[in-house]
């Protein structure tokens, strides 16, 4: 395992935790195959979610997810940093918006044309927002101090694209899809990344964060 936040992390000026500056970053989400997939064709994310139950290690207290302590390390420091989770109306179809609770963070900002559904969680930290830049803006508003994530794929991909995105984050998964959902959605030309500022070795996943050179 070998992470640049353990070797710089002590004695940083303004460094917090997992050896991130604490000021408000976009970061770029999800858990990837090695070839880049976030899901097949049919949405269905085959062996990704696996190292999310191979551990006993509980992420959040009480919740379903238990992983190794190597990784918990890792994701539940990123978890707390977390205020707001953008993402795109499917996403949001396919889950029912997470019940209004996401798994990390307070607040949930939808990219979509299509209104918030009748009846659906009033009780809810939701917005609904047709343009991307206003969706992430707004999402900052709702975070505070803390971070904002979105979820890649295409309105991840299409947030990269545009430079509103801070961070990629990527656990990846030894599984070759072959073909599906794509991390980065419909990003078609090139982008440089500085070299990874974490690179952490988990049990079937691999942890690395990058920062985006803009």
């Amino acid at each position: 395992m070998f992470s640049r936040d353990m070797c710089d992390g002590v004695g940083g000026i303004g460094r917090g935790l997992n050896g991130h500056d604490q000021y408000m970053t976009v970061v770029m989400h999800a858990v990837v195959s090695v070839d880049g997939f976030i899901a097949d064709s049919n949405d269905e994310v085959g062996p990704l979610f696996d190292w999310y139950f191979n551990g006993d290690a509980e992420i959040v207290d009480g919740g379903p997810f238990k992983v190794t302590q190597i990784s918990l390390g890792y994701v539940r420091p990123m978890w707390e940093r977390i205020g707001t989770t953008v993402m795109g109306r499917h996403l949001f179809d396919l889950t029912n918006g997470w019940e209004g609770s996401p798994p990390a963070g307070e607040h949930i900002v939808v990219v979509t044309h299509r209104p918030k559904p009748d009846g659906w969680h009033p009780e809810a930290s939701c917005l609904f927002v047709a343009d991307l830049g206003a969706a992430i803006a707004a999402a900052k508003d709702l975070a505070g101090d803390r971070d904002v994530a979105v979820t890649a794929g295409d309105v991840g991909g299409q947030a990269f694209a545009l430079g509103l995105v801070d961070e990629v984050a990527m656990d990846v998964v030894p599984v070759v899809f072959g073909s599906g959902k794509r991390y980065f959605g419909s990003v078609d030309a090139q982008y440089l990344l500085d070299d990874p500022e974490t690179v952490i070795q988990g049990r079937r996943v691999l942890h690395l964060r990058y920062r985006v050179r803009h």
